[in-house]
């Protein structure tokens, strides 16, 4: 049996989400090897390519009991902008805890 990659997937008008890896090093807010975020770039275009909306996730860190700015993805965000030329939104609170709250009566 053979497996489905992204190359056979009608992905126009679809949402994929995509775990990616990019928990990268940085220093001072700046992604100091970009590595991992470049070999996603293939993947991403292509199914850009495809007229698939990306939702990106990944972590960055083990920040302990709750979120840390330094843990946050912003920096990472940043650069991937500059590498794909494209507008990337970063959403401000962890979807965990945004489907807690939506969860609440």
């Amino acid at each position: 049996m053979s497996k489905l990659t992204i190359q056979d997937l009608d992905l126009k008008g679809k949402r994929v989400f995509l775990r990616v890896d990019f928990n990268v090093p940085f220093k001072d807010g700046v992604v100091t090897d970009d590595t991992r975020i470049r070999e996603t770039l293939p993947t991403l275009r292509l199914a850009m390519e495809k007229g698939g909306r990306l939702v990106l996730a990944s972590h960055l860190g083990r920040p302990k009991g709750g979120p840390e700015a330094k843990y946050s993805l912003q920096p990472v965000a940043k650069k991937l902008q500059e590498m794909l030329a494209k507008s990337i939104a970063l959403p401000m609170i962890a979807w965990g805890r945004m489907r807690k709250r939506k969860a609440r009566p």
